[in-house]
């Protein structure tokens, strides 16, 4: 997802740079490399939120509902860090 998202970003925001990673053939690895890197970056920021705002196992236990609207606003918070500070640069 991430490096799909990137690939359109430097498709339409920069060409040179994305025809230079065309022309060499290194245009997927680095996809690779940037999606590694924003998963990895967005988990962390998930598991980091998720303690910070003690949305833990036992609030999902006791109400789902609520646990569901925690964890959607800060996975919606953490892809906004990650397009942010990986993607949209």
């Amino acid at each position: 997802m991430w490096g799909q998202r990137y690939r359109r970003h430097l498709k339409e925001n920069h060409h040179i740079i994305y025809d230079n990673y065309l022309t060499k053939g290194t245009l997927n690895k680095h996809l690779k490399e940037i999606n590694t890197r924003a998963e990895e970056m967005f988990q962390q920021f998930v598991k980091a939120l998720a303690e910070k705002e003690n949305v833990t196992e036992s609030l999902k236990a006791k109400d789902i509902m609520l646990w569901v609207q925690k964890m959607n606003k800060i996975r919606n918070r953490a892809g906004e860090i990650v397009n942010t500070e990986v993607i949209f640069v």
